[in-house]
C-alpha cells in the first residue's frame, strides 16, 4: 500500500470538508470530499493513481448529480427587501438634481437619499417628486 497517496487523499477529504464549513452550507465543495474519500479507499486497496482518479471524477460527479435538486432548492431561496415599498412614494428634493453632473438628493421619510431624475432633467431643490424605481442606494424619481 502507498501510504503517500492515502494520505494524499486524506489531506484533500480535509481541505473539501474544510471548505464546504467554511462556506455554511452552500454545498461549493461535499462532492469533492466525498469523491477524495473514495479515492482514498482506492488507494489503500493499492489500485493505480490512473483508478484513484476515476473513482475521484466518476464518485464526485455521482453526488453532485444527486444533490443537485437541494443545491437549486438551496439557492432558490429569497431574501424579502424593502425597496418595493418605496417605489410610487413621493419625496422632496433637498439638492437639486442634475443627471450630468451627478448630483442630487431627496429626503423620503425622514431618509436622505441620492437621487437622479428619470427622464434626465434637471429639478430644482424644493420639488416635490415621485420614486419610480431604486437602484442600489439611488433613487430614480420624476415630477
Amino acid at each position: 500500500m502507498d501510504t503517500t497517496m492515502v494520505i494524499f487523499w486524506a489531506i484533500a477529504f480535509g481541505v473539501f470538508v474544510v471548505a464546504e464549513v467554511a462556506t455554511l452550507n452552500a454545498l461549493v465543495s461535499i462532492w469533492f470530499a466525498v469523491g477524495s474519500l473514495g479515492a482514498m479507499f482506492f488507494a489503500m486497496a493499492d489500485l493505480d493513481f490512473v483508478w484513484q482518479m476515476v473513482m475521484f471524477v466518476g464518485l464526485s460527479t455521482v453526488v453532485l448529480i444527486a444533490t443537485r435538486p437541494l443545491v437549486k432548492k438551496m439557492q432558490g431561496r429569497r431574501y424579502a427587501t424593502n425597496f418595493e415599498l418605496d417605489i410610487g412614494k413621493t419625496c422632496t428634493v433637498i439638492e437639486p438634481i442634475n443627471n450630468q453632473l451627478g448630483q442630487g438628493r431627496v429626503k423620503l421619510d425622514g431618509t436622505d437619499w441620492s437621487a437622479r431624475s428619470e427622464d434626465g432633467s434637471p429639478i430644482e431643490a424644493g420639488t416635490v417628486v415621485t420614486v419610480k424605481m431604486v437602484d442600489g442606494a439611488k433613487l430614480i424619481v420624476a415630477k
